[in-house]
């Protein structure tokens, strides 16, 4: 089934309450995941999106769902992340929540990959992962038909997969069973703020009363909070994404696991055919932001970045386009309202890239071209690491948001954090380079290795 959701019908559409414990706005995985756990705790909680359910970059991912290679911070969280999908499907009776045990292949060609992978295997080794480094020999038997001239791979089997386009609807219809409300097709404007705490927020269908907010709406909370007065360093980059049609398998010269190699990354599809990308281009729409936040994503660029590609504008609708107003009341009708699902073109260059590449690296999948491509808009952080925790500014405020292409495997784990945070409960995790105030208390700004 293809990622692009856009004209699916909207399928949930609970009514909307006067008031409510708890709302989240944004439904992807992190937002849906918070929703999830509150209702199982007892919590009335309402989750909103402007448009479906996962209709953003929490369908349009990779479908990975991997511990390897996360920042030193972020993976004490993965590892409990992992543990929580292996048991979603049974928990919630949902199948589309499956998760399948895979392991994650990385592979270098040159001595400087090999060196930071040894260096991240050092970090798995203090958390007891599975993680073991790979000779030349040791990848030639375990994927013989992927080519290159490797110096070294890493593996981590505990690693897996998940199909993103089921799987968060699948959350969500388990939130509603749980006692969450969820509607979609149906926007925030703002937030009511009384005395600097939040008492509610109005949407586009009228006022609903909550003295907590969970902000988990990827890449356009940026804009949300501005329209409240806050900054959010956060920027948003277009990845390319492709399928093949469904190939003959399980054979020895068709990788099952996910695989990482220069300039391709690839995973299995549960419909038998594989997920395919580049993973080395980001492409940013210059917009106002990007010279508003320009030296705090400096560093970013300099180091993680290997092939950045800058357009002159965002389409219009776009977050943060130019024209696009930065404050709205809330009686006006609001930029998230006049583009209900982010739906950006694939980039043709890409796809032409992915083509060339699958069949360099898997000659058994030369010509078997690809079925359809997509594209999602990814929330970037100048650390690239997520936004989670109590924002100070508004008391009432959690915010779950910047995941920096890294949510989908990561997002039942923020949704849990979340949602105790809520509660007034202790995370669970050191959650202070995550901690909202970190881009504007002079602490140094540390981009995440991968």
């Amino acid at each position: 089934m293809p990622p692009i959701i856009d004209r699916t019908p909207v399928a949930f559409a609970d009514p909307l309450p006067e008031a409510i414990d708890v709302a989240v706005i944004g439904a992807g995985i992190a937002g849906t995941a918070a929703a999830y756990y509150l209702a199982r705790q007892g919590v009335r909680v309402l989750l909103l999106e402007k448009g479906l359910v996962a209709g953003e970059q929490s369908s349009r991912n990779w479908g990975w769902v991997r511990q390897q290679g996360r920042d030193w911070a972020e993976l004490p969280i993965m590892i409990e992340a992992n543990r929580l999908w292996r048991g979603l499907a049974e928990e919630t009776g949902e199948a589309d929540l499956a998760f399948t045990p895979s392991g994650c292949v990385y592979l270098a060609e040159d001595a400087g990959a090999a060196e930071k992978y040894e260096a991240w295997h050092d970090l798995a080794k203090q958390h007891q992962l599975d993680t073991r480094m790979l000779t030349p020999a040791e990848i030639a038997v375990r994927l013989p038909g992927v080519s290159g001239g490797w110096t070294a791979g890493m593996v981590t089997e505990t690693d897996g997969r998940a199909e993103p386009f089921v799987a968060v609807p699948a959350l969500a219809r388990a939130a509603q069973r749980s006692g969450a409300l969820v509607v979609e097709n149906c926007a925030v404007r703002c937030l009511d703020l009384a005395a600097g705490r939040i008492a509610g927020m109005v949407t586009e269908a009228g006022r609903v009363g909550c003295a907590q907010v969970v902000l988990a709406a990827g890449a356009w909370s940026e804009a949300f909070l501005g329209n409240a007065g806050l900054a959010l360093p956060q920027l948003t980059v277009r990845s390319t994404v492709a399928r093949t049609v469904p190939v003959p398998g399980p054979a020895p010269e068709m990788p099952s696991a996910n695989v990482s190699a220069p300039g391709l990354g690839l995973r299995r599809r549960a419909d038998g055919g594989y997920t395919v990308a580049t993973g080395d281009v980001a492409e940013h729409y210059l917009a106002p932001a990007s010279f508003r936040y320009f030296t705090k994503f400096f560093k970013l660029l300099r180091i993680s970045v290997k092939d950045v590609r800058l357009h002159l504008g965002a389409p219009k609708g776009f977050p943060g386009a130019w024209g696009t107003p930065r404050r709205w009341s809330a009686d006006a009708v609001s930029p998230f309202e006049r583009m209900r699902v982010l739906d950006p073109a694939p980039s043709a260059a890409v796809v032409r890239r992915i083509e060339t590449r699958l069949g360099q690296r898997v000659p058994a999948l030369s010509g078997v071209g690809v079925a359809e491509a997509w594209a999602g808009m990814i929330d970037v952080t100048p650390d690239a690491v997520p936004v989670l925790g109590p924002e100070p500014r508004i008391e009432g405020l959690v915010l779950a948001t910047g995941l920096s292409g890294h949510g989908f495997g990561i997002g039942p784990a923020i949704g849990r954090i979340a949602a105790d945070l809520v509660l007034g409960r202790a995370p669970g995790h050191d959650l202070t380079r995550f901690r909202p105030a970190r881009f504007r208390d002079g602490t140094s700004i540390v981009p995440g290795p991968y």
